[in-house]
């Protein structure tokens, strides 16, 4: 029997788990009849999935600066534990993935202990819109960045970090989910009648700073396009929280909980009024012309405005490089400028086949890495683990 292959995993949250699930299903096709060995951290389904855990998950997945503050300790120790574990086992191969700040420390105690485990980390730290300096620290530590966002290769170029190869995004394999079928065809294209999606965000700051707006710019919406139907899709978490901020709206949406109910809404829907983030790039997937605003503490956009370079922060408009989705960010994310945007996209016009033009041109760059984004990491990543220990830590980056 073939020696197995040896696979360290340290996924910080649900959503590098669903991403390292996906990365063995694809790993095993790859192996063939090769045992495969994992450990590291993850969660539930990574170790159903065969991950021997290092220690739980739970103790890593926290968000938040005064969370963070709060388990420092614990989280310092955590890395230790995490290199110490990893290099011990000695894998064929380390990935990370996501959680920047606990991975990529992460990988440089590992890479100290061990230069010659390959080490791979999967979702690109923002680097190109703020810390651009950790692109260039990552270099000596990580070997491969796998990107979910095509102008990123590109963009840790400039900044002098790793080799950075876009293996696409998960969204990609989800677009019959996001799109209308037979049934919903007719409700997206009813101009007379229109559904339109209501999506204030899924973190406490988000709903606290953007319902109240939302709520006024529904309103005047309403008023002017009483048969509009307005749906907002909650995540169970806040649902509480986003139905008593929904009880002093004049204009009262219909708040669906849970995955099914959204898709379902997103494949209906004929325009939305959403929070600045992934659902901008899911709307434009799911071809429903969109209003995005953010508006956060004034400390905040203090910062941002200090750290952020670019000329838009919805991801549609980066990936295009030109700015199709209207975006309203803090002061002039009012009420009036919102409902305006969003009456117009409601009608036929050019205001809404320039965004559903731009929304066919997102798609087809997003297309670039083929149909498996989870197939090309495994591959990217393999690439590393063909190279032999003895040559130069520098040809693995290549």
């Amino acid at each position: 029997m073939s020696e197995p292959f040896r696979l360290a995993i340290v996924a910080g949250e649900a959503s590098g788990d669903a991403l390292a699930l996906r990365f063995l299903e694809s790993l095993r096709q790859r192996l063939g009849d090769r045992p495969l060995l994992i450990t590291g951290v993850g969660g539930e389904a990574l170790m159903a999935a065969g991950l021997v855990p290092l220690f739980p998950q739970a103790d890593i997945a926290v968000m938040g600066f005064a969370p963070v503050v709060a388990r420092l300790p614990l989280l310092l120790r955590r890395m230790e534990d995490a290199a110490r574990g990893i290099a011990t086992f000695a894998p064929d191969l380390l990935l990370t993935i996501d959680a920047p700040d606990f991975n990529l420390r992460v990988a440089r105690k590992v890479r100290a202990r061990t230069p010659d485990i390959p080490i791979v980390h999967w979702v690109c730290p923002s680097v190109w819109a703020w810390r651009s300096g950790r692109a260039r620290r990552m270099t000596p530590h990580v070997d491969r960045i796998l990107a979910l966002l095509p102008f990123e290769p590109a963009a840790l170029e400039r900044l002098q970090g790793p080799p950075t190869v876009y293996v696409g995004h998960p969204l990609i394999e989800r677009l019959a989910e996001l799109r209308p079928g037979p049934a919903e065809v007719a409700m997206r294209a009813d101009a007379a009648a229109p559904l339109v999606l209501v999506l204030p965000g899924s973190r406490r700051s988000e709903i606290r700073h953007l319902m109240p707006v939302f709520g006024e710019a529904v309103a005047r919406v309403a008023a002017g396009r009483p048969e509009a139907r307005f749906v907002l899709p909650a995540v169970p978490h806040l649902k509480d929280e986003i139905a008593q901020a929904v009880a002093g709206w004049v204009q009262q949406p219909e708040i669906v909980l849970g995955e099914a109910e959204k898709l379902a809404a997103f494949r209906g829907a004929r325009a939305a009024l959403a929070a600045s983030g992934t659902v901008t790039l899911e709307l434009a997937l799911a071809q429903v012309p969109t209003v995005a605003a953010y508006r956060g503490a004034g400390w905040e956009a203090a910062i941002a405005r200090r750290l952020i370079k670019l000329s838009s922060v919805i991801l549609p408009n980066l990936i295009l490089g030109r700015n199709v989705v209207p975006e309203f960010l803090q002061a002039d994310a009012t009420a009036p400028a919102l409902a305006d945007q969003l009456i117009g996209l409601l009608a036929e016009g050019p205001r809404r086949d320039l965004q559903l033009a731009g929304f066919a041109e997102v798609e087809t760059i997003m297309r670039s890495a083929g149909e498996s984004p989870a197939a090309n990491a495994v591959e990217a990543a393999l690439a590393l683990v063909a190279i032999r220990p003895d040559e130069p830590s520098g040809s693995r980056s290549g």
